[in-house]
């Protein structure tokens, strides 16, 4: 995507239904594919300030932007119709800002795509799980969310990626990826590769039930990570889910085992020192006492059956994809420096 300007920003935050008034922005979050910013306005018709997230959205990555747009709007709905129906005054959604036109999203003059929506006031995110609560929180949190979502019919989503968790397509691609060996990171790696390919089929095991439809498809975030949970500053209570890009139709699996990867592990996904990283079993019993509060009766034998091992299944493919695209010469990712990649693997 193209480098942005002072003079763009501003010019594309007067594109959006946000009022009159003076405002400000700054960059926001940490996260690895779309660009954020926190604006902040400052309305000549009322005293006060709003917060909005104005977001260029990767559409390197996210192609079917429009899509994307409408999964998050359907979701979106569904979930504030459900709240206001079950008055749980804990949990909220955020809302979509629409453009002066009306749409979902504001495509620039040079290709980029931009979309706004409601900031959550006095929320907070963390990068690793603090306490036992806090891992709770998050298994409420992603439980909630699917609970809620559960009556949402699966077929009026699109998919937005597609074999976004597909164990088998994401090993053909690490598979050309060796072939190609295009910046020559290969041979440094052979340790990571031959890891790789000792776990293969175990994982792909996993797969199969559900290509085969051995499990239901249901509507799942898709990339649950801690980060993505917002808790109230002064409860720390679990609020709402965010980072709604890649939800779409998938297993339930998915959303578990991600959490998982991201909860338990005691260090920051790209720490340096391997011997930083650990593994809190605690944290794994409270996340997955809060998931299956809200989800137990909704999960099937087979996929309560494998629970535990979508943990292992969804670290091991963020670890291929990163891998993966360490051979590559980080073409998908955000990196910091040349080994970052493979630092996250």
């Amino acid at each position: 995507m193209r480098p942005l300007s002072t003079d763009s920003i501003e010019n594309i935050i007067r594109k959006f239904h946000i009022g009159e008034g003076n405002h400000s922005y700054q960059t926001f979050g940490s996260g690895h594919i779309n660009d954020t910013f926190l604006v902040s306005v400052i309305h000549s018709e009322a005293p006060g300030k709003g917060k909005y997230l104005l977001q260029r959205i990767n559409h390197e990555v996210f192609r079917d932007v429009k899509g994307l747009m409408q999964n998050m709007h359907l979701v979106t709905t569904h979930l504030r119709h459900k709240l206001s129906e079950t008055k749980d005054g804990q949990f909220t959604t955020v809302s979509i800002i629409p453009t002066l036109d009306g749409e979902l999203f504001y495509m620039d003059e040079t290709g980029n795509y931009w979309r706004m929506q409601t900031f959550i006031p006095n929320s907070i995110t963390y990068d690793t799980v603090q306490s036992e609560d806090q891992a709770f929180e998050a298994g409420y949190a992603f439980g909630k969310f699917q609970l809620l979502l559960r009556d949402m019919p699966v077929s009026k989503l699109t998919t937005t990626i597609p074999d976004f968790h597909n164990m088998a397509f994401r090993f053909r691609n690490f598979a050309k990826a060796l072939e190609r060996d295009a910046v020559g990171r290969k041979a440094s790696v052979s340790e990571q590769i031959a890891f790789a390919i000792d776990k293969k089929q175990s994982m792909l095991d996993l797969y199969a039930h559900v290509s085969r439809g051995d499990v239901p498809i249901r509507i799942t975030h898709n990339d649950t990570k801690f980060n993505n949970v917002l808790l109230d500053q002064d409860t720390q209570r679990a609020i709402c889910i965010i980072d709604l890009d890649t939800v779409m139709p998938g297993a339930a699996w998915y959303d578990f085992g991600d959490s998982v990867r991201t909860i338990i592990n005691t260090a920051e996904e790209d720490e340096k020192d391997p011997g930083q990283v650990e593994i809190n079993m605690d944290y794994f019993e409270a996340f997955t006492r809060g998931y299956l509060q809200e989800t137990y009766s909704l999960l099937t034998d087979l996929e309560l059956e494998h629970m535990a091992f979508s943990s292992h299944y969804m670290t091991f493919i963020m670890g291929l994809r990163f891998l993966t695209d360490y051979l590559e010469g980080d073409v998908y990712y955000k990196t910091k420096h040349k080994h970052h990649n493979l630092q996250r693997v």
